[in-house]
C-alpha cells in the first residue's frame, strides 16, 4: 500500500543553466546516474546538475509524498526533462524569432534550419537565462525554467 503513494521529481534550471533536481525519495545511491540522465537528456555536462534526495527545502517535512526509493524515478525524470525541452523549445522559438515547430533538438540546441548558422541556434543555458526574464516571453508562458513529475511506482 505504501508503495502507490506518490512521488515526486523537481527539476528547476537557474538562469546560469546550472540545474537542481529534487526528489522525495530518501537517497538511493543513484544520485550520479540521475544527474547523468538530466545531463543526457538536456546535453549538459552531468557536473551541471546537483540532485538533493527528501528535499524538504523544497517539498517541506509531512508532505505526504512517498519517501522511499523507487524503479519508477528514471521515468519521471525524463518526464520531467521533457516538459523542459518542450517550454524551451516555445522559448527558443520567441528568442529566434520563428515558429517553435521548425526547430529541431540537437545536443542541447535548438536549432532554426540546418544548423550551420550560430546565430540560429539556442542552448538549453541560453534559453534558461532568456526564461528569467532577458526576452518577450510567448502569451501564455510564465517566466523560469523548471518542470515536476508526480508519480507512483
Amino acid at each position: 500500500m505504501a508503495n502507490e503513494a506518490y512521488r515526486a521529481v523537481f527539476l528547476r534550471v537557474h538562469p546560469t543553466g546550472k540545474m537542481v533536481l529534487s526528489l522525495t525519495t530518501e537517497s538511493d545511491g543513484k544520485e550520479t546516474e540521475y544527474a547523468q540522465l538530466v545531463a543526457d537528456e538536456l546535453g549538459v555536462p552531468a557536473l551541471d546538475v546537483k540532485v538533493v534526495p527528501a528535499d524538504t527545502d523544497r517539498y517541506g517535512v509531512g508532505h505526504s509524498y512517498n519517501t522511499s526509493p523507487s524503479d519508477g524515478t528514471p521515468a519521471a525524470i525524463v518526464s520531467a526533462t521533457g516538459k523542459i525541452r518542450d517550454k524551451g523549445q516555445l522559448l527558443a522559438g520567441a528568442a529566434l524569432e520563428t515558429s517553435p515547430e521548425t526547430l529541431a533538438w540537437n545536443n542541447g540546441a535548438w536549432v532554426a534550419g540546418d544548423g550551420s548558422d550560430p546565430t540560429q541556434t539556442k542552448t538549453v543555458e541560453e534559453i534558461a537565462l532568456y526564461a528569467h526574464g532577458t526576452g518577450a516571453l510567448p502569451p501564455g508562458v510564465e517566466g523560469g525554467l523548471d518542470a515536476q513529475t508526480v508519480y507512483t511506482g
